[in-house]
């Protein structure tokens, strides 16, 4: 992974909603990454919470103990000893979880892999500690036009990131996340603008400055928007408006047509209370016991109760995005500004 700012090797913490923790690592460009896809919510002074370490080393003999392991995923195998959870990246490197105050030290030569594995371990303790709270993510774009939340639900891959640039481009139009905006229990959206992906070929027109590229390590290459790039476009929160169930076309328009309410709460549900489309990797590999998972019920049941206000108290439709990203931009402002 490349950096563009200045070396930031040492401390950093953030505050998420009230979910307070720290990184410390002893490279700058994990730490650097880190800071960038958190900037919004960046404490200036240290704050008490959870903990991440990033040691640029191999894991010491003493964690490896003769245990079996509990969960598996394409990344990596989970085990459990002793009050911790070991999370083995196939060799890459180790994650060790206390599991009592959720502290990660995560050991790897593999700077990159460094990076990435903190990311998807924050977006996951970050998503279930705002569960409890009735805060929850969903899988969607989320954008502000004249003062209300325009949500579209389009499945990972299907050009969220790219459509949230073409509509940056219209000064009428304030971002709240491209990828996970959380929804309160009224039905409101809440920002979490932490950086925008873009597919190789599709960077055009971002100033180096701004962007950095990543290897990720199931889906290969990746350019990343910074938070520096839209930091000022950023909308802290808003009121329901619109709800897009998004779907891709081959053809060249863009089409936006009512949809009932049911259809909406439907792809709500997929895409907020099941998850579709968030990563919940370490999510299954942290809590993998039956105990652990059948304490997820009661969050299934906040996550329809939001889903729920959000589509009462917004306007549905589908929309079907052709293959001209700058047209499929002003036809949902368009639609936006008539609500």
């Amino acid at each position: 992974m490349t950096s563009t700012v200045t070396s930031l090797a040492g401390d950093a913490s953030f505050d998420v909603y009230g979910y307070r923790f720290s990184v410390r690592s002893e490279l700058e460009g994990p730490l650097d990454g880190l800071v960038q896809d958190f900037s919004r919510f960046r404490c200036e002074t240290d704050t008490t919470g959870v903990r991440i370490e990033l040691i640029d080393a191999a894991p010491p003999p003493d964690l490896l103990h003769a245990t079996t392991a509990v969960a598996y995923t394409p990344r990596n195998v989970a085990y459990r000893h002793d009050g911790r959870r070991y999370v083995d990246y196939h060799g890459r490197g180790l994650g060790v979880r206390d599991e009592q105050t959720g502290d990660y030290r995560l050991y790897s030569r593999d700077p990159g892999l460094l990076y990435e594995a903190a990311y998807l371990y924050l977006l996951s303790q970050i998503g279930e500690a705002l569960d409890r709270q009735g805060l929850h993510r969903i899988h969607a774009l989320g954008i502000v036009v004249k003062g209300r939340a325009v949500l579209v639900l389009l499945p990972m891959g299907g050009g969220k990131s790219t459509l949230g640039l073409h509509l940056l481009q219209h000064p009428d139009v304030q971002l709240l996340s491209d990828d996970s905006p959380f929804i309160d229990r009224q039905g409101r959206v809440l920002a979490y603008p932490l950086r925008l992906g873009l597919l190789p070929g599709t960077e055009g027109g971002i100033p180096a400055e701004h962007r950095r590229m990543i290897d990720r390590m199931e889906f290969g290459p990746k350019h990343l928007v910074n938070y520096s790039y839209f930091a000022s476009r950023v909308a802290a929160s808003a009121e329901p408006g619109l709800v897009l169930i998004g779907a891709r076309s081959l053809t060249d328009d863009c089409l936006v047509e009512p949809v009932s309410r049911l259809a909406a709460l439907r792809a709500c549900v997929a895409n907020c209370v099941v998850g579709v489309g968030l990563f919940q990797g370490l999510e299954f590999v942290l809590n993998s016991t039956p105990w652990d998972l059948l304490g997820h019920a009661g969050i299934g049941a906040s996550r329809l109760r939001n889903c729920v206000a959000l589509t009462r108290r917004s306007t549905v439709c589908r929309v079907r995005l052709g293959r001209d990203s700058a047209l499929n931009a002003r036809v949902v402002l368009e639609h936006a500004r008539r609500l």
